[in-house]
């Protein structure tokens, strides 16, 4: 039990430095366009970071037809331990003088990330980039997993439209 209050403190903690990082890039303005759901597969963490498989689907606000985008997230920073398949769900801002493309989401993304698991866990990636690098990833829901992880540090998604 005293580690996993050890675990929750430190994710906490991240996820607050993570909000103020997110923060900063708040000058250009953004409007929700839509919802990223994705699956992470399962892995190992090798104290340095990890590599994991994603499958996405986007959901646009408007109404317009559902796009599926697949990739890899990689971590740099601490990683140590493994978990199984987790789901994630962000917010897709755009700017609001750019209009949404479909595939647009395409694109290398980067930010921070915070998780930590024992049992079941939670975590979370704010990640900007995408085709202009001008979307951003704001977490909608924490990401839900399960294993004995804990990771702290920079984030890459790759992310490829099924389309291509």
């Amino acid at each position: 039990m005293r580690i996993r209050n050890i675990a929750l403190a430190a994710t906490i903690g991240s996820l607050t430095a993570l909000n103020g990082a997110v923060a900063q890039d708040t000058l250009i303005e953004r409007v929700e366009i839509g919802v990223l759901d994705c699956v992470v597969s399962g892995g190992t963490g090798y104290i340095f970071g990890s590599t994991k498989d994603v499958g996405c689907t986007y959901k646009p606000a408007d109404g317009a037809p559902e796009e599926t985008y697949f990739g890899v997230i990689s971590k740099y920073g601490v990683d140590i331990g493994t978990t199984e398949a987790s789901y994630m769900t962000w917010a897709v801002l755009a700017p609001t003088d750019d209009p949404y493309r479909p595939g647009a989401l395409a694109g290398d993304y980067f930010g921070v990330s915070a998780e930590a698991t024992v049992g079941a866990g939670i975590g979370a990636n704010a990640l900007l980039g995408g085709s202009d690098e001008t979307i951003a990833l704001q977490p909608l829901s924490v990401s839900g997993q399960t294993g004995l992880n804990f990771a702290l540090g920079v984030s890459e998604l790759e992310l490829r439209s099924s389309a291509d």
